[in-house]
């Protein structure tokens, strides 16, 4: 059991490492973007994913999570 608990705080540590919000936000862009390309919208792909990015990145600096 040591080894499995050591093995799920390593990939927390990674994956969300300081900042739950940049974790939780790059999650959410990845969805959307799945959402959005299986929809046909590659243009608002394109469009909309540089913005949500800066805004995940500006929520993260708000908070000083970063």
């Amino acid at each position: 059991m040591k080894y499995l608990t050591g093995f799920a705080m390593f990939w927390w540590d990674f994956i969300v490492g300081d900042s739950i919000a940049l974790a939780v936000g790059g999650v959410a862009v990845l969805l959307i973007a799945a959402g959005l390309v299986r929809a046909d919208q590659q243009m608002v792909v394109q469009l909309a994913m540089p913005a949500i990015v800066v805004a995940t990145l500006a929520v993260s600096l708000l908070r000083g999570d970063a």
